[in-house]
């Protein structure tokens, strides 16, 4: 998995979180398959088409959170992840 203080895009701007589909039970291993970037200040009260019930693993960058509900529309229990 890349390091919290690495997530950037090609260009260089900052990326607050990447979602990973595709996981293992080697940490080398756990951040494959197809990516979900969360940008600075995104506020997404759904999850896009066919991630639902998708992610595996996560970065979080540094000075950045992840707050994430067990339900659509911010319902349900939410969970926060950080660097």
């Amino acid at each position: 998995c890349p390091a919290p203080s690495a997530l950037r895009t090609a260009n260089g701007t900052r990326i607050c979180a990447q979602l990973y589909a595709d996981d293992s039970p080697y940490y080398d291993q756990c951040c494959a398959g197809p990516v979900l970037v969360a940008e600075p200040d995104a506020d997404v009260p759904f999850m896009p088409r066919g991630w639902a019930a998708r992610i595996s693993s996560l970065v979080v960058g540094t000075r950045c959170e992840l707050t994430v509900w067990s339900r659509a529309s911010k319902k349900g229990k939410s969970r926060r992840f950080s660097a």
